[in-house]
């Protein structure tokens, strides 16, 4: 192979047979049919299933009708399609972008001339030009020239470093060294420079493949996963407890329907005790079934489904169901600076001349010295000026070009001679130039420019001597503890070598910051009152981070600020102790990410934490909620459960916005689905106590089950996300999902229903309101009814907290319609389904009073909400 020209074809296609291509292998894509499968891990829709299994077999023997299989069956394919078809779609929408990103461009050596490639058709051994702006496409050696590399997204490490040339680079190195002066690694962005790279391996093969390929499969479980698997359990028990009550209580009104003295001939007839007792397992059954609320999954599927569509147009892709379910929980948000707090861009936003005069713009700044920052800055960097803006470069770089780019001096003639690159260790760089300018351009530290400067430019382009050296140093100080990073710009004579000149001629101060993103700090407020700590992580030194925290308003009077340093001598009971208090860790390490989340989580909190690149994998998997920045990579971006698509911090608020709007309507209906429930039990159960052996009978228990489950579902699904939400405090991981107020409906409007129900059973005056017919069937189907239509009333008190059941309701119309729905279905069943569901039709007279009587739940509920807001 001749380097200079790289490879031919023929000897590409040879080394991608022998060493793979560079492309990385894809994560087996989750099919719809296995997204369709996880919903079945639900224990609601476990539960679900065992009671479909039971009632098929009771259907064999003419027990149990047909219909009430397929209610189940459908309630479960709904619930389980509706959660896997939105999670599909956006995993597709997120393989779109994955897409996109792949199409990078390299430029490559191959049969003697440079071309452009895609980056999954580079192969080992293949040469690589890279020059400024240009990311690494695999792991290599640095044949000639030199480059500033970014090497944070495999390492977290915000310094630059400085990758060389070197006689033994025939060889790659099994070792990992990310300070190697040799090594380049994918995933590494050149920041300035040029170089000449020879690829050592690619593909899987890679430090960023290997990542890529890693376990990041273990499943966890979302604080609402584990309350919705609580409350399984506690349905699940309340069932089998009231299905073996009501069963009981069948079998003894039976036994003693004549009496007790009766009870020993009731068991002679062998056969009436068998189909007594097959009728009361049935009539258990069927409360197991009523008590499962077959809508859960259905309404956590569509809730989260709709809320996801809503998060999408504010730049926030959810990947994962458990992400958006969790959001609304975090108490405590982990948060990288750049590019979330602050705009990930640097900016010049200020110049100070030798004589301490600041200025907001370099359009202030007299002709001549205008043209001498002109050249300074041009005429010394690795970026510069194209049809597009500037390019090439590093970030500080194209800042300071931006800040000259709106005047462009044309007939200014320089020719660069020799350069000296930054170097952490130099802290300055500088450019020997000939031509209408004669001498040394240098830029770097002001700790270093400062001092070696004996004069200075004044504003009509003259030397003038440097008095006022102290003066400048303490704008520099001030301009940091402003998290403005300043650079100072000189010329000289001449200089010796790559050493600093001794004498030089200061040209002026330049102030650069990475500004605050416009709308950050009102998102930052709006997360503290909803009761969520910001904890900013950066690799900045401390004063600057704790100057961009208090801009941002994440530090307050007492906020803790710590080094990475300082954290790594704290045990995990200290550092756990010192949380509360916690709002900036500077200097950061990848390693301290991962520690924070968890002992955050071992002292109970639910932790968020942002993150962009590789090194960032574990702490974003090991998070409550992994938030990902667009523009981080592939792999940061796998690894996240919602993706910030602006890397906007004022997204990561609408998401614990909508997270809490998910939250709270699941509680909604959990209330309003548990009230019915145990209203229903309880009728059950009391009813032949007081000598009604079926108040309702089982295909009604479980018509009403079954629509209020279901469509019930998608009501309270379609609530909106009000911005009251972020002023409550975030939800507790052990908190029950129902809390206090909710019990207390609960419990009033159950025992309401319960009662009301006993006084219609036992009272002549209620049975003499309704026409006499055979078996009473009137009167049941008015109390059928009456029940129907208290729980549909009952979801409108239950919607909100307010006396004002009409309260943000135009913001949920399909609640409107829905319920609407209900009424409608109920009466024509009424009417024309008395075969199936067993009634009779009703006089006009007769449905006011089931309408009157129903209503009455209204005003006892906003006499319990007025009587809890007063305790």
């Amino acid at each position: 192979m001749d380097e200079a020209k790289g490879l031919t074809s023929r000897q590409a296609a040879e080394s991608r047979d022998k060493y793979g291509s560079n492309k990385l292998t894809e994560k087996e894509k989750t099919t719809f049919f296995k997204k369709y499968m996880e919903k079945f891990d639900d224990p609601i829709i476990i539960i679900l299933l065992v009671a479909l299994g039971i009632n098929i077999v009771f259907t064999f023997f003419g027990k149990v009708d047909w219909f009430e299989c397929l209610g189940i069956f459908v309630s479960v394919l709904i619930a389980t399609l509706v959660g896997a078809f939105s999670e599909y779609k956006n995993e597709e929408e997120f393989q779109r972008l994955r897409d996109e990103a792949a199409k990078v461009k390299c430029k490559v050596y191959r049969d003697g001339s440079l071309v452009s490639l895609l980056i999954d058709e580079i192969v080992t051994d293949d040469i690589v030009l890279l020059q400024a702006g240009d990311m690494v496409p695999a792991d290599g050696v640095v044949i000639s020239g030199g480059i500033r590399a970014d090497q944070s997204a495999l390492n977290g490490e915000n310094e630059e470093v400085e990758k060389t040339a070197s006689s033994s680079n025939n060889a790659a190195s099994t070792q990992t060294d990310f300070w190697d002066k040799t090594a380049l690694y994918r995933g590494s962005v050149v920041c300035s420079g040029q170089c000449e790279m020879r690829v050592m391996r690619v593909g899987d093969l890679t430090v960023y493949g290997s990542l890529n390929n890693s376990d990041d499969d273990d499943e966890r479980k979302s604080p609402l996963q584990t309350k919705l698997t609580a409350l399984a359990k506690r349905i699940s028990l309340f069932g089998y407890i009231g299905s073996a009550t009501v069963a009981t209580a069948s079998m003894l009104q039976h036994i003693f329907a004549n009496g007790v003295m009766g009870a020993t001939g009731y068991f002679a007839d062998t056969m009436q005790v068998v189909s007594d007792l097959v009728g009361a397992v049935i009539m258990g059954i069927t409360v197991i079934v009523v008590a499962v609320p077959e809508g859960l999954p259905l309404m956590v599927a569509i809730v989260c489904s709709l809320n996801m569509k809503k998060m999408l147009k504010s730049n926030v892709l959810v990947r994962k169901l458990i992400g958006i379910e969790t959001a609304g929980g975090i108490d405590i948000l982990f948060t990288d600076k750049t590019g979330t707090i602050t705009c990930g861009k640097l900016k010049a936003v200020s110049f100070t001349d030798g004589n301490g005069q600041a200025f907001d713009k370099i359009t202030g700044l007299g002709e001549p010295l205008k043209k001498i920052v002109y050249t300074s800055v041009v005429h010394n960097s690795a970026a510069q000026f194209s049809g597009k803006g500037v390019i090439g470069g590093n970030a500080t770089e194209r800042a300071l070009l931006e800040m000259v780019g709106d005047f462009r001096y044309s007939n200014i003639s320089i020719k660069k001679c020799r350069e000296v690159l930054f170097t952490s260790e130099k802290k300055f760089s500088m450019t020997e130039v000939e031509g209408d300018f004669c001498g040394v351009l240098v830029k770097g530290a002001p700790e270093k420019i400062i001092k070696n400067c004996a004069e200075f430019y004044d504003a009509n382009g003259n030397k003038q001597a440097f008095t006022k050296k102290e003066r400048l140093e303490k704008t520099v100080l001030e301009m940091a503890n402003r998290s403005i990073r300043v650079l100072a710009l000189a010329t000289a004579e001449k200089a010796v070598g790559d050493a600093l000149p001794e004498k030089m001629t200061l040209v002026g101060l330049v102030g650069i910051r990475d500004d605050l993103r416009p709308d950050v700090r009102g998102a930052v407020g709006d997360i503290r009152r909803a009761g969520i700590q910001t904890v900013m992580i950066t690799g900045d030194k401390k004063e600057t981070a704790v100057a961009i925290a208090r801009e941002a308003g994440i530090i307050e009077d007492n906020g803790l600020v710590l080094t990475s340093d300082e954290m790594q001598k704290m045990t995990d009971a200290e550092l756990a102790g010192a949380m509360p208090r916690l709002r900036v860790v500077a200097r950061a390490l990848p390693g301290d990410k991962s520690r924070l989340v968890r002992i955050a989580q071992e002292v109970g909190s639910v932790a968020g934490m942002t993150g962009d690149g590789v090194n960032d994998l574990a702490a974003l998997r090991a998070a409550d909620v992994g938030f990902a920045m667009g523009s981080g990579t592939d792999i940061a971006k796998e690894a996240g459960d919602i993706v910030i698509l602006d890397d906007n911090f004022a997204s990561i608020k609408k998401a614990v916005l909508y997270g809490r709007t998910i939250y709270k309507s699941i509680k909604k209906f959990v209330a309003f689905q548990i009230t019915i429930n145990i209203a229903a039990m309880s009728v059950l159960v009391l009813g032949p106590i007081i000598g009604v052996a079926k108040p309702l009978g089982v295909i009604q228990m479980l018509w009403v089950n079954l629509v209020m489950d279901t469509l019930a579902a998608i009501a309270f699904g379609g609530e909106a996300a009000l911005g009251r939400y972020m002023l409550e405090k975030p939800i507790k991981r052990d908190e029950d999902i129902i809390d206090r107020k909710m019990w207390s409906s609960v419990t009033v409007n159950s025992l309401f229903l319960c009662a009301v129900s006993v006084f219609m059973f036992i009272s002549q005056d209620m049975h003499y309101a309704f026409r006499h017919s055979q078996a009473d069937a009137v009167f049941y189907t008015g109390y059928f009814n009456y029940f129907v239509f208290s729980c549909i009333f009952n979801a409108f008190n239950i919607r909100t907290e307010s006396i004002d059941l009409t309260e943000h309701i135009s913001l949920n119309k399909p609640f409107l319609i829905i319920l609407l729905l209900i009424c409608v279905v109920q009466i024509i069943m009424t009417c024309f389904g008395g075969a199936i569901i067993g009634t009779a039709r009703l006089a006009a007279n007769e449905w006011a009073l089931v309408i009157v009587m129903a209503l009455l739940i209204v005003p006892v509920d906003i006499l319990r909400k007025l009587i809890v807001k007063k305790i």
